[in-house]
């Protein structure tokens, strides 16, 4: 496994699938848990463990409200975290970007915009493929696909 996704609630399934699509996509492995910071401590600390042992090289964690999931993971790995504030009931995800991107010195998390699984995705494959210039190709493709299809976009509108 490449990758570890957590989030804290079913409820962030959603949005965190998009992340799953990308990947897939990529051919790249991952596993996919809810696990809450402050209702499973130490099943949140069981899971980076297992994923430490399994080979995974990335974790994203997505997260809402106070957003504490991205933080706890980071507290208890080395490797790169990277957090997906959700939008919640209250704020629209700005306390949960906030909370990400305002980490204490020393233990950073990446963050990406609110509700960005696909982006953090995108930001681990690009991690992962700097040992892995296969990965590197596909992710080259990934992005030149998207020009053309910006391209043909321009052209259709010029076509009117």
């Amino acid at each position: 496994m490449d990758v570890l996704i957590m989030m804290g609630s079913d409820s962030d399934l959603p949005v965190m699938e998009k992340a799953t699509v990308l990947l897939k996509e990529m051919g790249v492995s991952y596993r996919m848990h809810i696990s809450s910071a402050h209702r499973t401590p130490e099943r949140t600390v069981e899971l980076i463990r297992e994923a430490e042992a399994s080979g995974a090289k990335v974790i994203i964690a997505g997260a809402g409200g106070a957003a504490h999931l991205p933080g706890v993971i980071a507290a208890y790995t080395t490797l790169p975290v990277i957090g997906v504030p959700l939008t919640s009931w209250a704020l629209d995800g700005m306390d949960a970007l906030l909370s990400i991107a305002q980490m204490p010195p020393g233990i950073p998390v990446a963050t990406v915009a609110i509700n960005g699984a696909k982006n953090a995705a995108l930001l681990a494959v690009a991690i992962l493929a700097i040992g892995d210039s296969s990965l590197k190709g596909k992710l080259l493709e990934y992005r030149e696909k998207m020009a053309m299809e910006v391209i043909e976009k321009d052209r259709r509108l010029e076509r009117g």
